[in-house]
Parts: structure tokens; C-alpha cells; sequence
């Protein structure tokens, strides 16, 4: 684990920093669509994603859960780390698109590297600053883009972030991810079909 920690990190955090994570984290493997957090419980680690890929959604008053941003290699979580510092409840969901394997790092050992080392408290504010412009992007897309644009620029991310033009989805999963109806998304997908923009198979989106 060291000379992976190592690889990722190795020009980002100070050496101690990646021996005392290395030394204090404990190691995790979740399967796909296994949900990693929950609202209303109390957080007691930071994540650090390892491999694979997170999706963090927030549920409205009905249940329904909109996606926000999704957390890849070498990546926390800012409404993570916002819950550890205030020790307050999780607003949000993280649910694993794809096998991942991650680190926990103890809450009282992240504030404490805060006060030890500038490199982690860099490396905390830079995943503040990137989430957050992740979440805004998000925003944006939901007040200013209509539906068909909102589904091509999710289609698109999926296939950067997974890095493969198929992508193993239901509509319904698609639906769900941007916070619209499954008829609403399998005809704007009819239609992006027939445009020659994907390819519908089953259980799987085929980007062109």
C-alpha cells in the first residue's frame, strides 16, 4: 500500500504524511452500487479514493436523489470533510458506479495533520475548492441547459470517467441521476440514437 500511496501522492504530500497515512488508514473494497454513506449518520473517517469511481447525490423532500459530482482516483470528499470538521450528520449519499477500493483516514488524525503539515492542508482546501466548482458546474447545468443537453454532458462524463465509450447503465439509473422521469430519458436517448450519438443496447449506453 505505501508504494501506492506513494505513486499518487508521492508530489503532493511530504513523505511523513504518506507514511503516517500509510500507518493510521484502514483499507476497503466496496462492489458496485454499494452505498458507502448515508444521511443523517455521523462521519468518523475521511475517505481517499484508491480505484474506481463515487457518485455523491443529495435527496430532496420526496426521497428523489440528485447528483451533485462524482469522486475518482486520488479524490475526497468536501461535504465529507465538511461533516468531519463540524461533526455534523451527512447531508448526502456516496455511492460506489464501479468497483472501488479506497482508504478511511480517523477524523482527529486529519485535524491533526491540518496543524502539522502545509501539504495536507493544501491538499484539503484544493478538494474543497474542485468539488465545490464540480457542484457548481452542476447547478449551472440544472438552471441553464435543458434536458437533452443535461443527458449528453452526463453521457460524455460517464464515458471520460470510466474511460469506455460503453457504458452500463439502465435508463432508469440515468433518470434517477439527474433527477427526471424514465420516459423522459429514454426518449431523449431514442432521439440521440437516431441522431447517431449513441447506441442503445441493453442494460447499456454505446457513446459513438
Amino acid at each position: 500500500m505505501l508504494k501506492e500511496l506513494q505513486h499518487l501522492f508521492g508530489g503532493v504530500l511530504e513523505k511523513e504524511l504518506i507514511e503516517e497515512i500509510n500507518s493510521v488508514a484502514t483499507y476497503a473494497e466496496a462492489p458496485i452500487d454499494k452505498e458507502l454513506m448515508q444521511p443523517g449518520k455521523y462521519i468518523k473517517t475521511m475517505p481517499i479514493l484508491l480505484e474506481g469511481s463515487i457518485k455523491i447525490l443529495r435527496p430532496d423532500d420526496d426521497g428523489q436523489r440528485l447528483l451533485l459530482y462524482h469522486l475518482e482516483q486520488g479524490q475526497t470528499c468536501a461535504m465529507t470533510l465538511n461533516c468531519c470538521i463540524g461533526s455534523a450528520k451527512s447531508e448526502i449519499y456516496a455511492v460506489s458506479e464501479t468497483p472501488v477500493r479506497l482508504l478511511q483516514i480517523p477524523v482527529q488524525k486529519m485535524e491533526e495533520w491540518l496543524g502539522r503539515y502545509r501539504s495536507w492542508r493544501n491538499f484539503v482546501l484544493n478538494s474543497y475548492h474542485n468539488r465545490m466548482m464540480e457542484l457548481l458546474e452542476s447547478v449551472d447545468r440544472i438552471a441553464f441547459n435543458n434536458m437533452e443537453e443535461r443527458l449528453e454532458s452526463y453521457l460524455n462524463e460517464k464515458k471520460k470517467m470510466l474511460g469506455d465509450s460503453l457504458i452500463k447503465i439502465t435508463h432508469q439509473q440515468v433518470a434517477n441521476d439527474l433527477h427526471s422521469s424514465r420516459v423522459v430519458v429514454s426518449r431523449l436517448l431514442k432521439k440521440l440514437e437516431r441522431n447517431g450519438t449513441i447506441s442503445l443496447q441493453r442494460n447499456a449506453i454505446e457513446m459513438m
